[in-house]
């Protein structure tokens, strides 16, 4: 009896032990995947907290990771997930929503964002036809924190900066002055600008000559320059020059600039523009059909209207 029992103990302490043994090589394992995971983030990444009162951008993606554990993302997933535009040409990928905010070109480290020069950290690189980047450079592109979750194959986003402030301050625009100049020819302008009704729209448009199309701030800067004036080519840069003018004010030919809610982390970030002509009416170009007048004080453009500026 007490020999049967030894015998019928013994399998239990033997099954007891394994089930040990397998539990602790279970943990090991998953410790050593965490490890993996955790080691294989860019070590520039930063850690995005849940506290922070900033709006997160979550994107689930397909992330690329190299044999140096560095992780690659889709760049038009993250183009797409943020409602912005691209457009890829044969040497470069433009990104932005009414005009052009970032450019990228793979294989190379220099790049734009939001109208400047700047130095990625590893450059663009191309693969199945997709353009990857890394979280560094992403971050450094936007000008915001991006971090790779690699538990859920996933992107953190904060809204994205544009450390382009516009001051209530005179600027000087550069001035061409011939036998044309904006403040002596502002009907002029007006009527130039008209000759361009129903031009296509075109997401960060070549200049006019060689596609024919526009973009909200090329448009503006294609009239202006007519007229002797030479403006920068982004809206955010736009809105820098001339003076501030209320609404009461407003004469043809005053630059209006229009914030994209939603799109950057202020919504004071001007994001369109377009032309006064007179009588509560501007020009600008957006979507369909191209160049087009709209109403300034009534319907969609009423509620988005940032501020207005002259320029000489």
């Amino acid at each position: 009896m007490h020999s049967s029992g030894i015998r019928l103990l013994f399998p239990r302490l033997l099954t007891g032990a394994l089930l040990i043994a397998l539990v602790a090589c279970s943990n090991q394992s998953s410790q050593s995947q965490y490890d993996i995971r955790d080691h294989s983030r860019d070590p520039y990444e930063p850690s995005i907290q849940s506290t922070n009162k900033k709006p997160i951008t979550v994107i689930p993606t397909e992330i690329l990771t190299n044999t140096g554990h560095t992780a690659w993302i889709p760049l038009q997933q993250v183009v797409e997930s943020l409602g912005l535009r691209q457009k890829v040409t044969k040497d470069s990928i433009k990104i932005g929503f009414s005009d052009v905010m970032f450019q990228v070109q793979p294989g190379q480290n220099s790049a734009i964002s939001n109208g400047r020069t700047i130095t990625l950290s590893q450059a663009p690189i191309v693969q199945n036809g997709q353009v990857y980047l890394t979280a560094k450079s992403l971050s450094e592109l936007l000008q915001t924190q991006v971090r790779v979750d690699s538990w859920t194959n996933s992107l953190q986003i904060l809204p994205i900066n544009n450390y382009s402030k516009v001051e209530d301050t005179p600027q000087q625009t550069e001035q061409k002055y011939g036998i044309l100049g904006i403040a002596e020819n502002r009907n002029e302008l007006v009527t130039y600008a008209k000759k361009f009704m129903g031009v296509p729209y075109e997401f960060g448009a070549d200049p006019y000559e060689k596609s024919k199309t526009f973009d909200c701030s090329s448009f503006t800067q294609h009239v202006f320059k007519r007229f002797g004036s030479s403006l920068p080519r982004l809206a955010r840069e736009q809105a820098k020059e001339g003076t501030p003018v209320n609404r009461s004010e407003l004469v043809p030919g005053d630059l209006i600039f229009f914030t994209v809610k939603g799109r950057f982390e202020s919504d004071k970030i001007p994001g369109h523009v377009g032309i006064y002509i007179g009588e509560g009416n501007f020009i600008h170009t957006w979507g369909d059909p191209g160049v087009q007048i709209s109403p300034l004080d009534t319907g969609y453009w009423k509620d988005v209207t940032l501020f207005m500026r002259r320029t000489k």
